[in-house]
């Protein structure tokens, strides 16, 4: 008889439970000023772009979560475990530190500072300002993760619900009274032929499909809890759940790419999207507006930062056990601050080359997790996909560097290797390398097995 156990039905009301944990683990700062920033970059072109970044944005993200279900995985580590203990590790760090004291979590202050504090400071001032707010932001980031306070998660329940009401009152304002007919503003040259891909590569700035893989034991244990036991039917929740959360993140994504192509109508093309929902917010709601959603966005942002900063701490005390959890809290906190300070755009413009580089792995490996009862996980097979995916990941990487380094001889000569390899121009050279290396691979998992059968039929 099957387990009552493995048999267990979550209710309705719990599965809107695991959907709103999924929306709040993934929609954060970039998730907000990324979208925007790009139906500007898209403008007319915009559905192709859309497109695009759903894919990178919301479907990956979501398959993340689903590799860790499908592989039963504790957490990074485990994902690239088959691979060996010093991939996994070298991986796991990797995206702690792209998704944490590197990139994604200096943008949580920053994007904060650039929304909710600049508009309000004299240009002259806005590097002290800028240092003032980041200490102050992460000195709470600290507090509240220190003392592993509830406090900010259960305020972060009113003021995120808070923050998406107003957002969407922007919304109805912007199109009850819209600032240009988004099919019909100018598109940057980029958009003009490769609005698709492009809008695939700028969805890698939300840093989501890592941050999947990171936060995605979090959810498969939030499922267990709830008496769901059975690894197919936590996949099943864990699908459901994601399609009602992404569902509405891929909404907010739309009416936000929307709503930048529209503003061209009257703003010139930004330079990030935290300027662009500035300039938005301040024509349709003044500064009582801005004050207002500046308030909501920072304590989201501080909400998501503390969740960032843990996740970190607690990854590399388990890792790293000599060290403890409160050491590692102090240094990425502090290695945050110092990052946050160097602005948005920096951090935008360093962290590219490094998503140009991890995001093509980060696919192969959640496929090939979310794929892998097709080939019992053999090693073999990711052993061949990573191998051809890395190589023209790291060319990417190169030439994605800002011009100090994609302008060096150096960066030039791997511009030259790299341009020979299929789809480069578009920013996608690792594709088909990394199709070719699935079929090797497969094509070895298959020859094994019928060695192995054949050797078995002898002995019997």
């Amino acid at each position: 008889m099957e387990d009552l156990v493995t048999r267990h039905r979550l209710t309705t009301k719990q599965y809107l439970v695991v959907s709103s944990l999924l929306f709040g683990l993934f929609f954060g700062a970039g998730n907000l000023i990324f979208p925007l920033h790009l139906g500007q970059l898209a403008g007319g072109h915009w559905v192709g772009a859309a497109v695009g970044f759903l894919v990178t944005g919301v479907l990956l993200p979501l398959l993340s979560v689903m590799a860790i279900a499908v592989t039963r995985s504790e957490g990074v580590y485990d994902v690239g475990r088959p691979l060996g203990a010093a991939f996994a590790l070298v991986f796991m760090v990797l995206i702690h530190a792209t998704i944490g004291p590197l990139f994604g979590t200096p943008r949580t202050a920053s994007v904060s500072f650039t929304v909710g504090v600049a508009p309000f400071v004299d240009k002259a001032h806005q590097q002290v300002a800028l240092l003032v707010f980041s200490a102050v932001f992460f000195l709470l980031a600290f507090a509240f993760s220190y003392h592993e306070n509830s406090i900010l998660a259960n305020v972060g329940k009113v003021l995120n619900p808070a923050f998406l009401a107003l957002l969407f009152v922007m919304f109805l304002v912007a199109f009850l009274r819209p600032l240009g007919n988004p099919m019909s503003v100018p598109a940057t040259s980029a958009y003009l032929h490769n609005a698709l891909v492009n809008g695939f590569l700028q969805g890698y700035n939300t840093m989501d499909a890592p941050a999947g893989l990171a936060f995605g034991v979090t959810v498969v244990h939030a499922v267990r809890q709830m008496g769901t036991k059975s690894g197919n039917q936590v996949a099943k929740v864990v699908a459901k759940s994601g399609m009602v959360a992404m569902g509405a993140v891929a909404a907010i994504y739309l009416l936000l790419i929307v709503t930048g192509a529209m503003s061209l109508g009257r703003f010139k093309l930004s330079a990030d999207g935290g300027v662009a929902f500035t300039q938005i917010v301040n024509y349709y709601g003044g500064v009582f507006g801005q004050v207002v959603l500046a308030v909501l966005i920072t304590v989201t942002c501080l909400t998501t930062a503390v969740g960032l900063v843990a996740a970190f701490a607690q990854d590399f005390h388990k890792h790293f056990p000599k060290v403890s959890y409160h050491v590692w809290l102090a240094l990425t906190t502090l290695a945050s601050f110092l990052a946050a300070n160097f602005g948005l755009d920096t951090i935008i413009a360093w962290s590219t080359p490094m998503l140009m580089f991890l995001y093509p792995l980060v696919l192969v490996l959640i496929l090939l997790s979310v794929l892998s009862p097709l080939f019992n996980r053999d090693s073999v097979v990711y052993f061949f996909v990573v191998l051809f995916t890395v190589v023209p990941a790291l060319g990417d990487m190169v030439v994605a560097f800002p011009k100090v380094v994609s302008q060096s001889a150096f960066g030039q000569m791997v511009a030259a290797w790299r341009m020979k390899l299929p789809l480069a121009s578009m920013g996608m050279s690792w594709l088909l390398p990394a199709v070719l290396g699935a079929l090797l691979g497969v094509a070895v998992h298959v020859w094994r097995n019928r060695q192995e059968a054949g050797a078995g039929a002898v002995d019997d």
